[in-house]
């Protein structure tokens, strides 16, 4: 045998002499019956899309409208009669007529321009924002196959829920911070096709998680779910969030209280936005007398805004 082995190892290295092999002498001298055969493409294994880094969830995979009804959460809301007006079964209703023509002027400027995620808000509270944008978000749904979301982004004085009659967490807030995902926040109710996610728990500081870059994420992943996304907000002049809240929106719609909101307040609610994010105002809280002054204020309003962007 070491007769053989010793021949072996001589017809190795006169081999890689021959072929002038710059090898280490202690792979060249090595008997090797079979060469390794390698595959040509490498062999690359696939993680899941994770944050384990900053400690918030993974999205949750596929997103699809049959998924988002098996996960979706059906709540038995109880609505307020006062305030949630195509909920009560009364659509003759006093300002039911007025939403509706609202929902008829916004599908005229999607005509124009890209509108899908609305932003509504208002230079101070108890303006009526939240009444506006719950039964703006009503009334689209009220159009057989149209999809609506709404979205409780006033995480320090949510309202939302309490008008709806549901729960208010988990919602944005356990999604911003990533203890939930985006199937777990959202719910339903008895109103078909309306979606809705409440604030969530509390917030330590809203301003910094509104602006985390999450939200601008989940509403990219929703929006081919809906027709409209209608997100409150709150008021523009006390503090920031409404501003940042507008970057992830197409528009911004301003609601003002007859008789209420100072003329300056509201001048500088207006001026937290861009003149082109600004689609039109709402005024509310007018008197069966005032309506038609209503009307001319809202038309007023988006002549001039046509006329500043042109």
């Amino acid at each position: 045998m070491s007769r053989i082995h010793e021949a072996l190892k001589k017809a190795e290295q006169e081999r890689a002499a021959t072929q002038g092999s710059s090898l280490p002498t202690s792979f060249a001298t090595m008997p090797v019956a079979e060469p390794p055969v390698f595959d040509e493409k490498p062999a690359v294994t696939l993680l899941p899309a994770a944050t384990a880094n900053s400690g918030m969830s993974a999205f949750a995979s596929p997103f699809s409208i049959d998924t988002l009804l098996a996960r979706c959460a059906q709540r038995e809301w109880k609505p307020e009669a006062a305030t949630m007006l195509f909920m009560n079964g009364d659509d003759s209703a006093r300002g039911t007529e007025e939403f509706r023509t609202l929902r008829s002027r916004l599908y005229h400027l999607r005509e124009k321009m890209p509108l899908k995620k609305i932003l509504v808000t208002s230079a101070l509270p108890r303006e009526g924002k939240s009444f506006t944008s719950s039964n703006l978000a009503q009334v689209v749904v009220r159009q057989h196959g149209r999809r609506a979301l709404l979205i409780d982004a006033d995480l320090r004085a949510p309202r939302l829920h309490q008008m709806l009659g549901t729960t208010s967490d988990p919602g944005l807030s356990d999604y911003l911070t990533g203890k939930s995902d985006e199937f777990s926040i959202m719910q339903r109710g008895p109103l078909e096709n309306l979606f809705f996610i409440p604030s969530g728990t509390g917030a330590a500081d809203p301003a910094e998680l509104v602006g985390n870059g999450r939200l601008k994420l989940l509403l990219q992943r929703v929006e081919p779910l809906f027709d409209w996304i209608i997100i409150d907000s709150p008021p523009a002049v006390p503090v920031s969030d409404a501003s940042v809240l507008a970057k992830a929106c197409d528009g911004v719609l301003m609601v003002v209280r007859s008789n209420s909101t100072p003329v300056d307040l509201a001048r500088r609610a207006r001026q937290e936005f861009p003149d082109e994010m600004l689609i039109g105002a709402v005024l509310n809280g007018t008197s069966e007398d005032a309506l038609p002054y209503a009307r001319y204020y809202y038309d007023s309003y988006q002549k001039k805004s046509a006329t500043t962007r042109a």
